[in-house]
């Protein structure tokens, strides 16, 4: 079950300051920046990964040049719901669906890639195999990076692929339009990232994880350590949604993040607290395209709007919507069609991601 949670920043983290700090991780030792809050320590995570604790931890402030209200503003108008209805065409004409592999995926891909080069970015494919069914299938994942420095990697991916039997629009042309839409906002207000921000849109997610997967076990033990943080968004328009985070420290649930993760948690609520909305924390489950980076010790975080559980009634008070009813009654179904989805939630959710990436792509170095 889903927590309700208030969660509020100590008052003290007013000013932006970022230093590079030393970690150890089991799968690549060396130094990566941590980008913790001083006043604010996470639990060990799960992940293949451990800290010293008594390394000062850089901060990250709500005094950053990102303001949640005006981002929140900006997002009111922009074209998630144009991407939704983009992808969600492409799977009428390819039997309904995108799939890992299918013509609709390809569809997909050249889509997005499209959007981004208009946009200024140079997308490229990273390719690789996968085995739906036991049956050896090639595919590909997208990337396109910002300006900034390679020291600091801010990954920020949606999963681009749907199940079989279905166009996948909430889960995940959402996330794919909300990942795509921050990385032509930054672009068109003139953000110049002091960290490298790295947009992502996986394939084979729905074969798992085998996208994200193969992007970080591609990694070398210097570009894990330089990959700062995951920012993950699966499923971000929900129709009977919530607004929800996933607990980086795992003081709601059992499942921590490495360290990082918790500040990743306390960005996003801080979003949501300067619009005066209301957010909860969700579990890192292993579904999502989280769970590799987590595995390898990158510290990773995101947003979610809810599957198959029920809407509570503190839900309900909190989000409307009705109580008692999944939360996405189509998820991995043939109705997850455009009509499945909530475009008011989607304008909320695609605003934090931004919030959330700009304010690291903008964290300078000390």
């Amino acid at each position: 079950m889903l927590t309700l949670r208030k969660h509020v920043l100590p008052s003290v983290l007013a000013v932006l300051v970022l230093s590079a700090t030393a970690c150890t991780s089991e799968s690549a030792a060396g130094s990566r920046p941590n980008f913790l809050p001083e006043e604010v320590t996470s639990s060990p995570g799960r992940g293949a990964t451990s800290t010293d604790p008594g390394i000062a931890a850089p901060r990250l402030g709500p005094a950053s040049a990102v303001d949640a209200r005006t981002v929140l503003e900006a997002f009111k108008g922009r074209g998630m719901v144009e991407h939704m209805e983009a992808l969600q065409r492409v799977a009428d004409e390819n039997d309904g669906n995108r799939a890992s592999g299918t013509s609709g995926y390809e569809d997909s891909a050249r889509y997005v890639e499209e959007q981004l080069r208009a946009a200024g970015y140079t997308p490229v494919r990273q390719e690789f195999t996968h085995r739906p069914d036991g049956e050896r299938v090639k595919t590909f994942n997208i990337l396109a990076d910002t300006e900034g420095s390679a020291e600091n990697i801010i990954v920020v991916g949606a999963h681009l692929d749907s199940v079989e039997n279905g166009p996948g629009i909430n889960d995940n042309a959402s996330g794919v339009a909300a990942v795509l839409e921050t990385a032509r906002w930054m672009k068109e207000t003139g953000i110049s990232p002091a960290n490298r921000v790295r947009f992502a849109f996986w394939g084979a997610e729905e074969d798992d994880l085998d996208g994200s997967r193969h992007y970080v076990d591609e990694l070398s033990a210097a570009e894990v350590r330089r990959t700062a943080v995951y920012l993950n968004v699966d499923m971000a328009a929900s129709p009977n949604g919530v607004r929800s985070i996933h607990d980086g420290d795992g003081s709601d649930f059992e499942e921590a993040g490495p360290k990082g993760s918790q500040e990743i948690e306390d960005v996003l609520f801080r979003f949501f607290e300067g619009n005066s909305l209301p957010a909860e924390t969700t579990p890192f489950d292993g579904g999502s395209d989280y769970e590799p980076f987590l595995r390898a010790g990158i510290p990773g975080g995101g947003l979610f709007t809810g599957d198959v559980e029920s809407k509570t009634k503190a839900q309900m008070q909190a989000y409307g919507g009705v109580a008692g009813k999944n939360l996405d009654s189509c998820y991995h179904k043939a109705c997850d069609t455009i009509s499945n989805t909530n475009a008011d939630l989607l304008k909320e959710m695609s605003a934090a991601l931004a919030y959330a990436t700009a304010t690291y792509a903008m964290a300078p170095r000390g």
